[in-house]
């Protein structure tokens, strides 16, 4: 007749940490799980469940090379300017925006 829907779970990451300690008091190894806040229930989930948790790929590239990358392309720009090549100032306008927020990535 009529087909019966699964509740899928939402991602550990979203669940509060109300439901991530009803999940927890469910794992009979879990201990103390009243006494956790949502950063260790998490841990504490995920290690249970045997998800190993990625970390981020810091970039090669410092923020000190960069911010020298920008002054330089800034003089270059300063220069179009006075040479009045207004397409060269704005090709550089925009890989100083891009390099500047590559710079607030990196932090």
């Amino acid at each position: 007749m009529g087909k019966k829907k699964e509740k899928k779970e939402k991602p550990l990451d979203r669940m509060t940490a109300k439901e991530l300690r009803e999940i927890a008091l469910k794992v009979p190894d879990i201990v103390g799980a009243h006494g956790m806040n949502k950063v260790e229930l998490l841990a504490v989930v995920k290690e249970a469940r045997g998800i190993v948790d990625e970390k981020a790929k810091k970039s090669s590239v410092s923020i000190r090379e960069i911010k020298k990358e920008i002054r330089e392309l800034k003089r270059s720009r300063e220069e179009a300017k006075t040479e009045q090549d207004k397409n060269k100032a704005q090709v550089l306008r925009r890989r100083i925006s891009r390099l500047k927020k590559k710079t607030r990535r990196a932090a």
